[in-house]
């Protein structure tokens, strides 16, 4: 099993071979200048970020922002050239001319108006994932990204690794066959099921509470909830298990797959409370026919104490031990494990016995943003593809709200089309000071 720590270290060999949409390369220094990043958020994940862009031998940190002053000056003593913010429409105002490239690595909330500030200044935006928190939010980045030629990238760091590079080539050559399921799993828990959260408590002074609540309506803080921690199963901030592995384990069947969008979502799952996301879900989807798929393709989420199947549900041996998070195709001539994160594995074991698997390359998914804005590649996860990817994770995460429904979906016109209550959670209201144009 290749652990998580080499997927940073994935070698830039070799960004010939690219099997997922591409960005326009709308270089935005010369070829031999630095390119100059601003960061928001760079504790937890940020922290992880910040130092992966900054290990590209072009890149120059220029702004780091944070609403938490502990994290922020942590980094400010990494980086002491650049420059400290806390609120990051401050740093796009000040810096303006003087950053070449954001990379927003906050809350899942959070992910839309900073990449969107980015994004209307003009400036190439590495997002983290989930790419947004809500449907809308996700069509909207792409759209203006699209327009204005911005090279984007969502943090998905392990779609450039080189085993799910390789699971994406068996797929499309045919291996096993046009696919009809797709079975995913993680047995991660970012769920709440609590009917309401623990006791409020004085905001500790590094932390700017309200900017930090950002989008967000107003509430008191409680310790250990928001920040750090738990905001991931907050319905309000994150998007649970689904949001938070779902689009890595989701990630490599939809590109490999070249899937759309869903004809509709259904979950079953405790309850809505208001307060928190489901601790354990299964969410069914039906995505419509593309050369890969049998005419329809069902696909089906599993996390928390669902997670893993049994092997025999999901027409695998009985009794055979299945990886805590993985993906397995279902083909018409066989099926096809991807463990996260580890090489695919082809069922029946004896009749791919003699299979050949191709020889791909791996890139540094950072690194892969950094040069596509200075004109020198192309971002193999841009919005163009994470978005799509992310409004079809979000309609399972509204689905939550209304278990065992199947909320049938119009793409174009992102609207539920048999569930009025379900379409006023597609596209939510910022909250007067935070608003900003185009979302």
């Amino acid at each position: 099993m290749i652990q998580r720590r080499q997927i940073l270290k994935a070698g830039v060999a070799s960004a010939a071979f690219s099997v997922f949409p591409v960005s326009s390369s709308s270089a935005t220094t010369s070829p031999n200048a630095k390119f100059r990043s601003a960061h928001v958020g760079v504790g937890g994940m940020g922290g992880a970020d910040l130092s992966s862009i900054a290990s590209h031998p072009s890149v120059e940190v220029a702004a780091l922002c944070d609403v938490d002053s502990s994290r922020l000056q942590a980094a400010l003593k990494k980086h002491p050239n650049a420059k400290g913010f806390a609120d990051y429409r401050e740093m796009m105002a000040a810096m303006g001319d003087s950053v070449d490239g954001v990379v927003v690595s906050t809350p899942d909330h959070t992910h839309a108006p900073a990449a969107m500030t980015a994004l209307n200044a003009g400036k190439p935006v590495y997002c983290q994932k989930p790419l947004t928190h809500e449907v809308f939010e996700a069509r909207r980045l792409r759209e203006v990204a699209e327009k204005n030629k911005l090279v984007t990238q969502m943090g998905i760091q392990i779609h450039s690794h080189v085993v799910y590079r390789r699971a994406v080539a068996m797929i499309q050559d045919g291996v096993i066959g046009k696919v009809s399921q797709v079975h995913a799993w993680s047995g991660k828990n970012w769920g709440y099921d609590g009917q309401s959260l623990p006791a409020v408590a004085k905001v500790p002074a590094n932390l700017q509470w309200n900017l930090w609540l950002g989008t967000a309506k107003e509430r008191p803080f409680v310790p250990g909830v928001y920040h750090p921690g738990q905001w991931r199963k907050l319905v309000d901030f994150g998007t649970g298990t689904l949001g938070d592995m779902g689009v890595h384990i989701f990630d490599t069947p939809y590109g490999a797959l070249d899937l759309t969008a869903p004809n509709w979502a259904r979950t079953t799952c405790r309850q809505p409370t208001g307060v928190g996301h489901p601790s354990r879900n299964v969410v069914e989807y039906e995505f419509p026919q593309t050369k890969y798929t049998t005419k329809t393709m069902q696909w089906k989420w599993y996390d928390g104490g669902f997670a893993p199947p049994k092997s025999e549900d999901v027409g695998l041996e009985k009794g055979m031990k299945l990886p805590g998070q993985a993906a397995l195709f279902i083909g018409e001539e066989g099926q096809m494990l991807l463990p996260h994160i580890g090489e695919p594995q082809l069922f029946p074991q004896k009749k791919f016995a003699d299979y050949k698997r191709p020889d791909i390359n791996g890139n540094n998914h950072y690194h892969q943003w950094v040069d596509a804005a200075m004109g020198n590649a192309t971002a193999s996860a841009p919005f163009a593809f994470g978005g799509p990817l992310t409004e079809a994770l979000l309609l399972g995460v509204v689905a939550n709200r209304f278990p065992d429904e199947k909320l049938a979906w119009d793409a174009k016109s992102l609207k539920v089309t048999n569930n009025d209550a379900a379409n006023k959670l597609i596209k939510g209201d910022y909250r007067d000071g935070f608003k900003v144009m185009g979302l």
